[in-house]
């Protein structure tokens, strides 16, 4: 069947459709994204915007639209951290699905965790042991490690690169303030992701991942998904150094890094930095799978 799985994140709108069926992977047939940036459209009480909510709701009717014009018989919409987080999340929900006629769900923070493992589980299989997965959003980041199908221990930590840029550097706090906090905040969950026993295979996914590891050297996206991509330690420690000396122009032009998203690698950076360090990890496998093919898998396995 063709389904389309639309992802209204913190930075963008993402509409994949797949077609899909039990027993085999999603195949991508199309694929239609939007910058949202929905953290820039939240007022000082912590919410949403009449903008925000305008620009949300004009894209999901257009990517309603998109998707019946490619065939899909069924749309799964979901929202992240961004409107998770809000304080008019339930209205921002309600006002959405009235203008456009889709279902928009938020998951909860350990769902996105525990979803985007399950993806990766499918994706590396079995024989790669005890995972650890990693996931930088633009509002959160999502931990998860391992030996089963679903993860022993999944967690979401308010460490997206976008939250972090627009709380810490662009108001105004050093590197180093950033670095202390960032790090702080994940040694608080290493504990219970290690309890189990250190990772066989240790594997990030997100679009800040892969941009720190095509910018660290990984093959393009246009070499295919099935090219081994990593991001080792020892690249991204310069890397960090080499972005908090940047203007946003600047990283826009390095490779892997898209223009609505160069203010926040520097942050992003600082994530996965303190990640490896803290989970002693040389290297980060890209998997290319993450949440939305997460929350395909499931929907597939309960049809």
């Amino acid at each position: 069947m063709r389904m389309g799985v639309l992802d209204i994140g913190s930075n963008t709108g993402h509409l994949l459709i797949v077609d899909a069926f039990r027993g085999g992977p999603p195949v991508p047939a199309h694929s239609y994204k939007e910058p949202l940036r929905l953290t820039d459209h939240l007022d000082s009480d912590g919410a949403i915007s009449d903008d925000g909510v305008a620009r949300l709701s004009k894209y999901m009717v257009e990517a309603k639209a998109e998707a019946e014009d490619k065939g899909c018989t069924q749309i799964l919409a979901f929202a992240t951290s961004a409107v998770r987080d809000a304080v008019n999340a339930d209205d921002v929900i309600t006002q959405v699905n009235q203008a456009s006629g889709l279902e928009l769900e938020v998951l909860a923070g350990d769902d996105e965790a525990r979803l985007t493992f399950l993806a990766a589980r499918r994706w590396f299989g079995w024989s790669s042991g005890r995972l650890g997965v990693f996931d930088i959003g633009g509002g959160s980041l999502e931990m998860a490690a391992g030996s089963d199908e679903s993860p022993d221990v999944a967690s979401s930590v308010p460490l997206g690169a976008g939250r972090l840029t627009r709380e810490w550097l662009n108001a105004g706090k050093s590197g180093a303030d950033l670095r202390l906090h960032v790090r702080s905040a994940i040694a608080d969950e290493a504990g219970a992701l290690l309890r189990g026993g250190s990772f066989d295979r240790a594997v990030a996914t997100s679009k800040m991942f892969r941009s720190l590891a095509r910018m660290c050297g990984a093959a393009p996206s246009s070499d295919g998904q099935y090219v081994r991509r990593s991001l080792r330690r020892d690249d991204l420690s310069p890397l960090v150094e080499q972005l908090a000396t940047m203007r946003p122009d600047d990283v826009a032009s390095l490779p892997g890094v898209s223009v609505d998203r160069a203010d926040q690698m520097y942050a992003g950076a600082i994530v996965a930095a303190a990640t490896m360090d803290l989970f002693d990890l040389a290297e980060l496998e890209i998997c290319p799978w993450a949440l939305r093919e997460g929350v395909l898998l499931e929907h597939l396995d309960q049809l």
